[in-house]
């Protein structure tokens, strides 16, 4: 394997920027782009996966090229994944990239899938292509471009970000649960974005119970709507609530326990509401619950719920990113809501603690992003 140049860099870094065009769009499938670059460094062909379903980021470059009268022959090309060796929607890309008559293939990330797993690589070495992988903050970035797609790939569970907007002295709602409207206009509408780029978004029945959401994402120009997913031990969830109603513009799946009220069940099933009957409760829960959201093909889930809920994720160790919209107030009182319920740590030494945290303005309110765990 041979080291990276600059030049290598420049147009990996290209890849990933490309790779942008297809969030929101792509899932379950990875964010990939791919640059191909004559022998001097010259770009003769860009592409991303736009939409599921659609070419694939080689692909699409290989088109490019051709698009505008070049040759890929003796070319390299610079993916953000390694190129897929197996037929599913579309045919596998290490194929088409032999059969372009590509030479080289710098490669931003591993694909940890059962069906690919180097698969692709070695298949374009045994024809002769020189494969090369990236290091370095390529690498990292390359893999961190795909983290729900690897996590659901290593665990077959969605990868979790926590939302929560708060007050400078942590709490989310007063003593009597209001909390409309803590956060500003500007955060709102970074959550609306989440919610469009995420696969699922999830609450507790006790936050339907409280505002009644929707849990669209709207005015921020949602290519696809996420699917709700409720919380909700003994399938109460009101038929008349706005979730059920709105079946038309999205999925909406209510998690159980086990022992729920069977003729609920029936009712909510028969309204159009996917159910899904988990083991455990409380904390015990959450893993066998995301494990069948996973199979589903969710791949990430914006956990939006109360502090019960949240409480969970985090004792379930469930909990990959936070987004803690934090601000300018005050609300006071010990029986004001917290951001987390649940049992907690004992000992300062075992806080969960972040391996990166990005801070950023959001209108009025600080926006705080926190990386927990990477895959």
């Amino acid at each position: 394997m041979a080291a990276l140049n600059e030049t290598d860099r420049r147009l990996l870094r290209r890849a990933l920027a490309l790779a942008q065009g297809g969030r929101g769009a792509v899932s379950p499938n990875p964010l990939v782009g791919a640059v191909i670059a004559a022998a001097e460094g010259t770009v003769i062909g860009e592409g991303f996966h736009a939409a599921y379903g659609e070419r694939h980021a080689e692909v699409a470059a290989i088109d490019d090229v051709r698009r505008r009268g070049g040759d890929p022959v003796g070319a390299t090309i610079y993916v953000t994944l390694e190129p897929c060796a197996h037929h599913a929607k579309q045919p596998p890309c290490a194929d088409a990239v032999a059969e372009a008559g590509l030479c080289r293939v710098v490669i931003g990330a591993d694909d940890p899938s059962g069906h690919a797993d180097g698969t692709g690589p070695a298949r374009l070495r045994e024809r002769g292509i020189v494969v090369d992988f990236a290091d370095g903050a390529e690498a990292h970035d390359s893999r961190l471009l795909v983290q729900p797609f690897r996590k659901r790939a290593r665990t077959g569970r969605p990868l979790v970000r926590l939302k929560s907007a708060l007050s400078l002295d942590g709490r989310t709602a007063t003593a009597s649960g209001d909390s409309r409207w803590i956060s500003g206009e500007a955060s709102r509408a970074v959550v609306h974005a989440m919610r469009a780029e995420l696969d699922a978004v999830a609450v507790g029945i006790g936050t339907v119970d409280a505002d009644d959401p929707t849990l669209t994402a709207r005015q921020v120009g949602a290519i696809r709507q996420p699917a709700r997913v409720v919380f909700d031990a003994t399938a109460r969830l009101p038929l008349h609530s706005k979730l059920v109603r709105s079946l038309d513009q999205a999925p909406l799946i209510v998690v159980c326990e086990r022992d729920a009220d069977p003729a609920r069940v029936r009712n909510l099933e028969a309204a159009g509401v996917a159910v899904i009957l988990a083991p455990g409760s409380g904390p015990d829960q959450i893993v066998p619950a995301l494990g069948e959201l996973g199979g589903r093909g969710i791949s990430s889930l914006l956990l939006e719920g109360g502090a019960t809920l949240a409480g969970a994720f985090v004792d379930a160790g469930e909990v990959d990113e936070a987004a803690f919209f934090i601000a300018p107030l005050v609300l006071g009182g010990a029986r004001s809501r917290p951001v987390l319920g649940g049992v907690g740590v004992g000992e300062i030494t075992a806080a969960l603690r972040p391996l990166a945290i990005d801070w950023q303005p959001s209108g009025e309110d600080m926006l705080a992003l926190a990386r927990f765990r990477e895959w």
